[in-house]
């Protein structure tokens, strides 16, 4: 039977944010924006581990406490220029360090995707777990798209049938997504599921909702606070 693992690039600054800190050091509820996410995954009784990819100079992460989970964390200091590129030296990185093995899972988690949900997490696995590729937690996309042209004014209406906004996790196996992401020099692709498709393969969307938000304005911080104050 294959393990299921689960990975989180942090080797980002989040610029966006504006902020000096890194975005999955900033406090949210309390806690470091990260400690959400792990808190869900090392929650997890069908995860065996949960490994953690920071910059290679990253001191933030030692001033914080994170005992609480270090029956399953693996943190590793070997993030790359890009989210993708990170992910692969995790990948590489915790094959020579633990039994993960070619056919496990991997769910590669956004540490700026705080609200997670139990039941979000368990629906990935379990529609998944039997599939020849893998795939993502997505949702249609509701609102109407425009196409902008140089000066900020409307080009044309794009048509949104059959259009989903992905999410995070992304869960493919070990040796797959290794494969994809190798292929892509590990620097191209916004989101493992993209280093899949380059292959000539096709994901599953498994339905989410909008509460499995990516934080990634200042505004975004108050609806996250906002969602984990009633999540289960």
């Amino acid at each position: 039977m294959s393990n299921f693992f689960a990975l989180i690039p942090a080797a980002g600054s989040g610029s966006r944010m504006g902020n000096e800190l890194p975005k999955q050091y900033l406090s949210l509820a309390g806690k470091p924006m990260i400690y959400h996410a792990l808190r869900r995954l090392c929650g997890s009784d069908r995860l065996r581990g949960v490994i953690v990819v920071l910059a290679p100079d990253d001191s933030e992460w030692a001033r914080h406490d994170w005992s609480e989970f270090s029956d399953k964390l693996v943190v590793i200091h070997c993030g790359g220029g890009t989210r993708a590129q990170s992910v692969l030296n995790g990948l590489e990185a915790v094959r020579r360090t633990s039994s993960i093995a070619d056919a496990d899972w991997v769910l590669v988690h956004d540490a700026a995707r705080p609200c997670l949900s139990e039941r979000q997490l368990d629906k990935l696995m379990d529609e998944l777990a039997d599939d020849e590729v893998g795939g993502l937690l997505a949702v249609p996309v509701a609102d109407t798209l425009k196409r902008s042209d140089n000066s900020s004014r409307v080009e044309r209406t794009e048509s949104r049938e059959s259009l989903w906004q992905a999410q995070t996790p992304q869960m493919f196996r070990y040796k797959l997504l290794v494969e994809a992401l190798s292929m892509t020099g590990g620097t191209v692709m916004t989101d493992d599921a993209g280093a899949v498709e380059a292959l000539g393969l096709h994901p599953k969307l498994v339905l989410s909702d909008a509460r499995n938000l990516k934080v990634t304005y200042p505004q975004d911080m108050a609806l996250a606070e906002l969602i984990l104050g009633n999540s289960d």
